[in-house]
């Protein structure tokens, strides 16, 4: 297991990890600490405990609206295959539609 130090609001915290996530908990530490850094610049330093609650607050919702944003996109793509699958089965009656055609020309010059 590999340990990682992320500074959070000014704060250094020794975090243990799975070897080689130490880049990805890096970055997630560092987000959280623009977060809160952004929540201290609008109401000041109200204590740990208050900002600590108030920034996961934010992540939270943050993460919620992409978790939205995803089931629409999950629902387009839903409908997209729809229409692939019509717009498939448009063109293979197309094709029949053709070779019926033909066939009955052929049948007609006989």
């Amino acid at each position: 297991m590999a340990q990682v130090t992320v500074t959070i609001n000014e704060r250094k915290y020794q975090i243990t990890c799975e070897d080689g996530q130490e880049a990805h908990l890096t970055r997630l530490g560092s987000y959280v600490d623009k977060r809160l850094g952004e929540l201290v610049a609008a109401v000041g330093q109200v204590g740990d405990a208050q900002l600590l609650v108030m920034v996961s607050l934010l992540v939270t919702d943050e993460l919620s609206d992409l978790y939205s944003e995803m089931e629409v996109l999950r629902s387009d793509e839903g409908v997209a295959a729809r229409l692939d699958a019509e717009e498939g089965i448009s063109s293979s009656i197309e094709r029949l539609a053709e070779r019926l055609e033909k066939i009955a020309e052929k049948i007609e010059g006989a």
